[in-house]
């Protein structure tokens, strides 16, 4: 078998159903959520994905084997967060080989280094906001590493975070798709209408899982 073969990942779950925010939003997707995070943020609704003792590490082969399962050929690789683990460049770029389009999720911490540039590849990192006592912690300089197929993601609480999330955007002008959505991922009439009112270049996009399924986990 292939070294790369064996190396492994450590996974919370594998999931299939429906992308819930973001530009991709409503296409049915596998979910492979990695274990462990860097950071604690205030309002985080995956708390179980955390901490590092938890989970089980999978060889990328079986991680592979558990997406073919389902019809899906859209995968999202979410968390926790998935850079801090060594070996998901080596699963992101098997699984564009064999023809998935594959949206890597990340808190917009660590450094964007050594991800494919592919068509099929998306990436969608956060900037965190002060309401989730983890703005100190992003690297900014990631920003200038996204590209026009990626997404900057920001989930806001209160004005404080609607008007910092201005100011990173005026400061950084990224040129991708820049998303606001709200803590919760449901009540978006004030961001909206803020938005309107502001005439900002952005999308307004609630946590569409969160309105079929709740806060039911593996959806």
């Amino acid at each position: 078998m292939n070294d790369k073969m064996k190396k492994t990942i450590r996974i919370n779950e594998i999931f299939y159903s429906i992308q819930g925010e973001g530009i991709q939003i409503g296409v049915p997707t596998v979910f492979i959520r990695t274990q462990g995070c860097n950071l604690s943020c205030r309002w985080c609704d995956t708390v179980y994905a955390k901490n590092f003792e938890n989970g089980k590490d999978m060889k990328i082969s079986e991680i592979i084997k558990n997406v073919k399962k389902y019809p899906a050929k859209y995968v999202c690789i979410t968390g926790g967060e998935p850079l801090l683990q060594k070996n998901v460049r080596i699963l992101i770029n098997r699984l564009l080989k064999i023809g998935y389009n594959v949206n890597l999720e990340t808190n917009g911490s660590l450094p964007l280094d050594g991800l494919p540039k592919s068509k099929n590849f998306l990436v969608s990192m956060d900037v965190k906001c002060p309401s989730s006592k983890m703005e100190k912690r992003m690297n900014f300089e990631n920003i200038k590493k996204l590209t026009k197929t990626d997404q900057l993601k920001f989930v806001l609480k209160d004005k404080k975070d609607y008007d910092y999330a201005k100011k990173i955007i005026k400061k950084y002008k990224p040129g991708c798709s820049i998303v606001y959505m709200p803590v919760g991922g449901i009540k978006i009439k004030k961001i909206a209408e803020s938005v309107l009112k502001d005439g900002l270049n952005v999308r307004v996009l609630m946590q569409l899982h969160k309105i079929i399924w709740g806060n039911k986990r593996g959806y």
